[in-house]
């Protein structure tokens, strides 16, 4: 895969699973504007090639991400909030950041975050649109707009309470805590925790390895009706159960799925197709 230039991130692909690292541990992996612009460039540019069949997200450094970086309130954000014309604004600018982790989210393929230290305001945010998470003993996660002045606003209010019990979130969104691994993991946020992050990054990279082995489109349908599934009535859930598989089925998969169980070898199935702008 020819990856594009990075400088927050680096990108690897290495037997259809997707690895990108937050590379900037020196700045505790904040988040400015060049974050945001490589995060959607790159994302774009995984689920157009189709590719990769899952994505692991892990960082570098003490600590997975302390977030936005406080710098950019100062002046690469600009917020104005003296006219109603610069209200409305503000809710523009944050249309687009929110819009860059709803990528994650709304991605081709399985998402897996494998999150050590400390996992802090967007780095929230960020990770909640991960269909799985692993974390270290060490790892801790902080609604930290709060202890800002703010209120937490590209994702974490709407996610998290799909996640967690809803006093949980009330909890760590009032307070501004830290929220330890243990308790994470005991609530339901993260999947499982682990000693060290090589422990967890293995463990994250296994579970990709295990994805990429399925049909990608029937891991593509199951994406699809897993999130319709959390934000819709069962009834219509079930219906729109129907239209997928109706849509991507294939005997032919099937047939090689449990052909490839019984004879205990790697299933070959086709990757999906790669997606081209249109009128490109």
């Amino acid at each position: 895969m020819n990856t594009p230039a990075l400088t927050c991130f680096t990108l690897t692909v290495t037997d259809h699973v997707a690895h990108l690292v937050l590379s900037r541990p020196e700045a505790m992996n904040t988040m400015g504007p060049v974050f945001w612009r490589e995060l959607d460039e790159v994302l774009d540019h995984i689920n157009k090639r189709g590719q990769a069949r899952a994505l692991v997200l892990s960082s570098t450094g003490k600590h997975f991400s302390a977030g936005m970086a406080l710098d950019v309130f100062g002046g690469a954000i600009q917020m104005d909030d003296a006219s109603p014309e610069g209200r409305a604004a503000i809710a523009d600018l944050l249309g687009g950041l929110q819009a860059t982790f709803t990528r994650l989210e709304t991605l081709r393929i399985p998402v897996i975050a494998a999150i050590h230290g400390g996992c802090i305001g967007g780095a929230v945010d960020l990770v909640t649109a991960a269909c799985i998470r692993y974390a270290t003993a060490d790892a801790f996660f902080c609604i930290q707009e709060i202890n800002i002045g703010m209120v937490a606003d590209v994702g974490t209010l709407q996610r998290l309470p799909k996640l967690v019990p809803l006093g949980v979130v009330k909890e760590l969104a009032y307070t501004g805590r830290r929220m330890p691994a243990a308790r994470a993991r005991e609530v339901g946020l993260v999947n499982e925790v682990f000693d060290t992050p090589e422990a967890c990054l293995a463990a994250a990279l296994q579970c990709a390895k295990e994805i990429a082995a399925k049909p990608p489109v029937a891991i593509w349908g199951t994406k699809q009706v897993i999130h319709y599934a959390r934000d819709h009535s069962v009834d219509d859930a079930l219906r729109q159960m129907g239209w997928v598989q109706a849509a991507i089925w294939s005997n032919t998969h099937v047939c090689e799925a449990v052909t490839a169980m019984k004879d205990k070898r790697e299933g070959r199935f086709p990757p999906l197709a790669e997606l081209r702008d249109f009128g490109a």
